[in-house]
């Protein structure tokens, strides 16, 4: 056997620590998950991750954690990969407003990422639950492509609060409507083409916006009420993140970006579920859904160079040990890979890609050689017992170097992954 094959301490630990599962049916009995139980307690977040999004089994065992997390363990709010504006009607959808159908028109321009099934779980759920569950976004709008679901609701909060405001947010409204898309891989491209006037003076209105609102706090909420304004302020704070991930993304497409410049997306997301949990009761707790890259807990990196600090790093700084990041990640199978394409729906086109064996030192070849199946593994006891862990995961297609035992409190580990049909981008 190669020096490189031969099995490591992490690898024996794994083979005597690994709790293998029994199902990926999301309907299927979550007796299997109860060894969770230990791993969420005292948990006031727990993010459920994924290493690509558009993946069957993902999807599967997303639901599944959820249904355990929200039946067994209590947890009442779920918080997704998705904009903090455009999630504030679907809370009220998830917990009975409206008709079934409605959902169709509610996520019609939102890229597919897998949160129809839960939010129709949650509203399931809710018909006859004591407690409904929530939902709470975090995101940029409309994942980056667009500042119109931001600042139209900070529109419609200033006509009844501070109309003199108006023509300013009319006028950033009709740049913002300019280059509009339904993804960043959309509108980052179209945002570069802007004149630099027009790309100069949207950031200078929603400054002078951002300062105002916040100047004038006392005066907005004698017209309206504490929680309209922090609401609308949010928003607002949503479309300013948004104007400068345009530019960091257009720096990076053209390869002279500012090191980790696409990190004010993960700064805001992190910053909307504090803003949440700062306004919940104390004893709700959040289930937290988005891709792996997002939940990690240290810095990403390709090559040696800084990439971004994530969403998990910053929620890990502010609650320590209460916020657990789960990690989901495959052997083998085939991964979504995202490839832009300006005229494909949300910008990118899905290539059904097979993935390469686990990379030595991954963590999926670790699980490959001592718990092939269907399993989960806490990695806080490799923590306490200063195990020297594997030093990469997949993302997508190649792997991620990054330290998985520091990056994670536990890996749930699925044999193959399936990427989702093509189809599932098509839009209503």
């Amino acid at each position: 056997m190669p020096p490189e094959s031969a099995p490591t301490p992490f690898d024996d630990w794994l083979r005597a620590h690994a709790t293998p599962l029994d199902h990926l049916d999301p309907a299927a009995p979550l007796d299997d998950l109860e060894p969770l139980r230990d791993l969420v307690d005292g948990a006031r977040v727990v993010a459920v991750g994924e290493h690509s999004h558009f993946i069957d089994e993902f999807a599967a065992m997303r639901l599944r954690l959820l249904r355990f997390l929200v039946e067994r363990c209590g947890f009442t709010v779920l918080a997704f990969e998705y904009g903090f504006c455009e999630a504030i009607p679907l809370d009220a959808w998830v917990r009975g407003e409206g008709t079934d159908g409605d959902l169709a028109a509610l996520l019609a321009t939102a890229v597919p990422i897998g949160l129809q099934d839960p939010a129709r779980y949650l509203r399931g759920h809710n018909r006859t639950a004591a407690t409904p569950v929530r939902f709470v976004g975090t995101d940029i709008p409309a994942a980056g492509g667009s500042l119109l679901p931001a600042l139209a609701p900070v529109a419609d909060y200033l006509r009844r609060t501070d109309p003199e405001s108006l023509p300013m947010v009319r006028s950033a409204l009709t740049i913002a409507a300019s280059f509009a898309g339904d993804s960043a891989a959309v509108a980052a491209p179209a945002w570069a083409r802007l004149p630099a006037t027009d790309q100069d003076a949207l950031t200078a209105l929603l400054a002078r916006l951002t300062i105002r609102f916040r100047a004038l706090r006392a005066l907005y909420v004698t017209r309206g009420d504490a929680r309209g304004y922090d609401t609308a302020l949010r928003c607002l704070e949503a479309a300013c993140h948004g104007d400068y991930t345009f530019r960091a993304m257009a720096g990076l497409f053209a390869g002279n970006g500012l090191t980790a410049d696409t990190t004010a997306r993960d700064h805001y997301m992190a910053e909307s579920l504090l803003w949440h949990l700062d306004r919940l009761e104390p004893t709700d707790r959040v289930v937290l859904m988005a891709h792996n890259a997002h939940i990690q807990r240290t810095p990403i990196s390709f090559d040696g160079h800084l990439a971004g600090l994530p969403m998990g790093q910053h929620l890990h700084d502010a609650l320590g040990d209460a916020y657990v990041a789960l990690g989901l990640t495959s052997t083998a199978g085939h991964t979504a890979e995202m490839r832009r394409d300006e005229a494909a729906p949300f910008g990118f086109a899905l290539h059904d890609t097979p993935l390469d064996p686990p990379a030595p030192g991954s963590v999926e070849a670790a699980f490959a050689g001592s718990a092939p199946g269907l399993a989960v593994a806490d990695l806080r006891r490799a923590r306490t017992e200063r195990l020297a862990g594997p030093d990469r995961i997949r993302m997508q297609s190649v792997h991620l170097r990054t330290p998985v035992v520091d990056a994670f409190d536990a890996i749930l580990h699925t044999p193959t992954s399936t990427a989702t049909s093509a189809t599932h981008l098509e839009k209503p």
